[in-house]
C-alpha cells in the first residue's frame, strides 16, 4: 500500500491548484490560454496512450496505481473536475456582467422616462 501514496499526494495536490485557481482571480485570455495548452496536453497524452500503453502501465505501477486503465480514469476525474470548476467560475463572472448590464440599463431607461420632454399633440389630454 505505500505505493498508492504517490499517486493520493499527487491527486490532492492537484486538486487543491484547482482550488486556489478558482479562488484567486485572474484574467480572461491568461486563464483561457491556460485552458487551451492544458487541453492540448491532455490530447498528447491521449495519443502517447493509445500508441504506448504499455508505457502508460508501467508509469501506474510506479505512482502505486494497479492499472494504467485505472491511471486514465484518475486523469479523466481530475480533468472533469477542473473544467467543471473552470465553467462554473466562468458562468459566475458572466452572470456578474449581465447584472451589471442589466443595471445600467434599467438605470439609463429609469433616467430617460424620469426626464419631462416636450409634449406632442398626441400626447395632451
Amino acid at each position: 500500500m505505500p505505493n498508492q501514496l504517490v499517486i493520493q499526494v499527487l491527486l490532492v495536490a492537484i486538486f487543491l491548484l484547482f482550488a486556489i485557481v478558482v479562488i484567486a482571480p485572474g484574467k480572461g485570455a491568461r486563464r483561457l490560454a491556460i485552458r487551451r495548452i492544458a487541453l492540448f496536453l491532455a490530447l498528447l497524452a491521449g495519443i502517447f496512450a493509445v500508441i504506448f500503453p504499455d508505457v502508460v502501465n508501467d508509469f501506474a505501477n510506479i505512482l502505486g496505481v494497479g492499472r494504467g486503465t485505472d491511471l486514465i480514469l484518475y486523469a479523466l476525474v481530475v480533468v472533469f473536475l477542473g473544467n467543471s470548476l473552470a465553467t462554473a467560475a466562468q458562468n459566475r463572472q458572466l452572470h456578474r456582467e449581465i447584472t451589471q448590464v442589466a443595471r445600467h440599463i434599467a438605470l439609463r431607461e429609469a433616467k430617460d422616462t424620469a426626464e419631462p420632454g416636450p409634449v406632442s399633440p398626441e400626447n395632451r389630454q
